[in-house]
């Protein structure tokens, strides 16, 4: 694993949610219209799952001589331009062919175009671990689909962060808590996070910055597995990425824009020696 500082903080204060940009806020309140009312959930449906341990499959892939590639299947995007109609689980399987060490799968239908029912078949297709990345507020949401990992978002969860990596441990998956800034890294690691993405998107402007993973890195924890995602979209990105520390890198477009396979190959043999 990258070696990083080992610095660790505490619980500081609430982003409000009108700092979100737009689409950011209509995505929010379309998961919001689909959560059950507390009063009809049960755990007649609760999901136990068997998960792939992903610290394995990134050191199988580095042991390989790959950079560990979570390649996502990512139909459309509120960043992005068109719909990519392939089957989800063809692309997968092409994701793993170029060397994907895990797969991403959108599960959220009015604005990424994904669904439950998408992540279970490329689950099935595929060995590697399936990440559920999709806009989780509630445990009942936990219990769509069975996958490796879920994505959780400090910047929605707040205090319901440490409830939530519980309940998604208590189900066998594998929390992957997505931060933006430090202060969203200091509460994912009060709430013993174990694996943390840093997404270089901004949730207020959408704008990229591969600067904010080289800024967030060096508070990570050397015990936490490290993920960079959004905006690589080269080899030299790639590259500045796992400078900076990134045990993995998550990445969609730059596959998705094309052949998977190649696109995936090509970013995975980004290997060059780092300083």
């Amino acid at each position: 694993m990258v070696k990083r500082g080992k610095k660790r903080g505490k619980k500081r204060g609430e982003k409000r949610e009108e700092e979100l940009a737009p689409e950011v806020r209509s995505i929010l309140e379309s998961v919001r219209s689909r959560v059950p009312p507390a009063s009809r959930r049960t755990d007649s449906g609760r999901i136990a799952v068997d998960a792939r341990p992903v610290a394995d499959a990134f050191a199988a892939a580095a042991a390989d001589g790959r950079v560990p590639i979570v390649a996502e299947v990512k139909p459309t995007s509120p960043t992005t331009e068109g719909e990519r109609t392939d089957d989800p689980a063809e692309l997968a399987r092409a994701m793993v062919a170029g060397g994907a060490a895990a797969i991403s799968v959108l599960t959220e239908p009015d604005h990424f175009g994904g669904s439950p029912e998408s992540l279970a078949r490329v689950r099935e297709a595929v060995d590697v671990p399936v990440l559920r990345k999709d806009f989780l507020l509630s445990p009942a949401q936990l219990d769509a689909v069975e996958a490796d990992l879920v994505l959780l978002i400090a910047r929605f969860l707040e205090d319901d962060l440490p409830d939530m990596i519980e309940a998604a441990r208590d189900r066998g998956f594998q929390p992957l808590v997505e931060v933006h800034d430090v202060t969203e890294l200091e509460n994912a690691i009060a709430a013993d996070a174990e694996i943390v993405g840093v997404n270089n998107r901004d949730l207020a402007r959408l704008e990229v910055d591969l600067g904010t993973f080289e800024r967030v890195a060096p508070e990570v924890p050397d015990h936490v597995t490290l993920i960079a995602e959004s905006g690589v979209s080269t080899p030299a990105d790639v590259r500045r990425m796992r400078a900076a520390g990134a045990d993995a890198l998550l990445i969609g477009s730059a596959i998705m824009d094309g052949d998977p396979e190649e696109n995936t190959r090509r970013l995975a043999a980004a290997t060059e020696e780092r300083t």
